[in-house]
């Protein structure tokens, strides 16, 4: 099923990225958190992909095996870093092959340093929207591309940033998911402006869980969102007691929610770095898997 399918629906949806594991213990980890989140039904799980392609093989792997061993949708993501054009095609038949046929096409990050200087690979593709087309000559793909509610970090201003976002939707995308941001303003800001160009692929927001002080400072810093200060004020005074900072943490990403709701975001998009705790306790206080299970869906 293709993810499209999967979030044009009359109520809103979640979905939830995971990572790729790397040990036993990890995909333990992994498959424990993707059974307690099948019965809430996402609408798709996405799979990253390491920087350089460091994760590729884990990724197809990972991602193959939700396809034929769980009830979700799959996504796997693809970036065009460190690759040649015939090792995309490669990746891309992977996938075709192991029966996923969702990916999220970015350009990807420096390998080591994800704010570095990006360069091409002399045989491979420079922007997203170049990897877009790629995907969609290959095979019948529904492809998502990201986006960048406060720019991207190397972007020189937000008009140049929206006609990257603008030249990917154009390019074949179905569908945007934005990197994560911890107040609504820039995304609705983005939206808006992604609809006055004439663009109507649906962009879900990507929505972290604010459990732990690292998250709340190591995330905006790699997205290039701001740190609110109303944020920071009303969640650093628990730097020292974990789990005040959990509470407190877990009522703020539930506002940040509601408040994307209410203005009739079709679906968020929950960063769970392999577990399911924090996504399976947003879900319920939203009422969304409530909605799901009770058939409204």
């Amino acid at each position: 099923m293709k993810i499209t399918e999967r979030i044009d629906r009359d109520v809103p949806v979640f979905s939830v990225e995971f990572m790729p594991p790397k040990d036993e213990v990890g995909e333990a980890d992994l498959w424990k958190a993707i059974r307690r989140l099948e019965p809430l039904d996402p609408a798709f799980a996405s799979v990253t992909y390491g920087a350089g392609g460091s994760s590729r093989d884990r990724t197809v792997r990972t991602t193959a095996r939700i396809a034929s061993d769980s009830t979700l949708v799959p996504m796997a993501h693809l970036t065009a870093v460190s690759h040649t054009v015939a090792e995309l095609r490669h990746v891309i038949g992977e996938y075709a092959a192991a029966g996923v046929r969702n990916v999220l096409a970015v350009r990807g990050d420096p390998p080591g340093d994800p704010l570095g200087e990006w360069v091409a690979h002399p045989e491979g593709l420079i922007y997203a929207d170049e990897l877009v087309t790629l995907v969609r000559r290959l095979g019948d793909f529904c492809v998502g591309v990201a986006a960048f509610p406060y720019g991207h970090p190397r972007s020189p201003d937000e008009d140049s940033d929206l006609e990257r976002l603008v030249a990917k939707v154009r390019a074949g995308a179905d569908f945007a998911i934005t990197q994560l941001f911890l107040e609504p303003e820039g995304f609705l800001r983005l939206r808006d402006r992604l609809a006055a160009v004439g663009c109507e692929a649906p962009m879900l927001p990507g929505i972290m869980p604010l459990t732990t002080l690292r998250t709340l400072r190591r995330g905006p810093e790699l997205s290039g969102a701001p740190l609110p200060p109303a944020v920071v004020e009303r969640l650093e005074r628990f730097a020292d007691d974990p789990a005040a900072f959990r509470a407190a943490g877990m009522d703020v990403t539930t506002e940040l929610c509601t408040r994307l709701l209410d203005e009739g975001v079709r679906g968020l998009h929950f960063y769970t770095f392999n577990r399911s705790t924090a996504t399976t306790e947003l879900v319920h206080r939203l009422g969304l898997g409530a909605r799901r299970e009770a058939g409204v869906a």
